[in-house]
């Protein structure tokens, strides 16, 4: 049975679609069949890191909202940015067209009909894991995914803005009973006692920290671009990164 895994954050700006990009792609080198959708309608970016540009995307997510195509029918085949052999992975982008984000801000969708799609794709693509990049903050959609998942991985960066918005969605999930839950910290100065600041995230919401994801200028010079954990799998990122990817992929 396919495992749903949802990241997470309760503000715009806190890697979540890289770290998204970065812990699917790991469980398709590990062999696993893999799918990634954007749910993150108003603000999507996670084609980025998988360089899925404009010019190949003849349906998105959009599309299958609207009913105007099945949920496979938007899904692209990103193995190619691996750059090394794995399980296929696929990506299903939300729409960059600006007139498509606008009909969505517009008109609003039932996001029943998510569910619906997450899974028709699961039984089309014969899928060992699927990857949900969400949209931040808390709304119809953000509670249906963390209602599914087996996994749910909260990013947050060290602010207090960060601390008090991710106390929301822990309290959710924790009354929708997911199984896993993992918090991941991200943008970390390397100044800071990471030890501590693991310590003290846990002490708060009572939820194991997975990772404490360091500010490095690799990652801000990759901007994006590409999977850092596969670009610099030498950064204490990477590390960190593949110990939450261990976590999730575990039996």
């Amino acid at each position: 049975m396919a495992k749903i895994v949802s990241i997470h954050s309760y503000r715009g700006g806190t890697g979540k679609s890289n770290l998204t990009a970065n812990l699917a792609s790991l469980a398709a080198l590990a062999g696993k069949r893999v799918a990634v959708v954007d749910t993150d309608v108003q603000s999507p970016g996670i084609h980025m890191p998988f360089g899925l540009g404009e010019d190949r995307v003849e349906f998105a997510l959009n599309h299958f909202i609207w009913g105007e195509c099945p949920i496979e029918k938007a899904a692209y085949d990103v193995s190619a940015a691996l750059g090394r052999p794995g399980g296929p992975i696929y990506l299903v982008p939300s729409s960059i067209k600006i007139s498509d984000i606008g009909r969505i801000l517009k008109e609003g969708y039932d996001v029943r009909l998510l569910n619906d799609g997450f899974q028709a794709l699961i039984e089309k693509l014969n899928l060992d894991f699927l990857f949900i990049d969400t949209h931040p903050g808390v709304n119809e959609e953000t509670l249906l995914s963390i209602a599914i998942s087996d996994t749910l991985v909260l990013i947050l960066r060290p602010d207090q803005q960060d601390f008090q918005g991710t106390a929301v969605t822990v309290e959710l999930a924790k009354k929708l009973d997911v199984p896993q839950m993992l918090l991941v910290i991200n943008k970390a100065l390397p100044s800071m006692n990471f030890d501590e600041l693991r310590a003290k995230v846990e002490k708060i919401y009572n939820v194991p920290v997975a990772a404490v994801l360091p500010l490095t200028t690799e990652l801000v010079q990759l901007a994006s671009s590409g999977l850092i954990s596969l670009v610099h799998p030498e950064l204490e990122a990477s590390r960190e990164i593949g110990k939450v990817s261990e976590k999730i992929l575990a039996p």
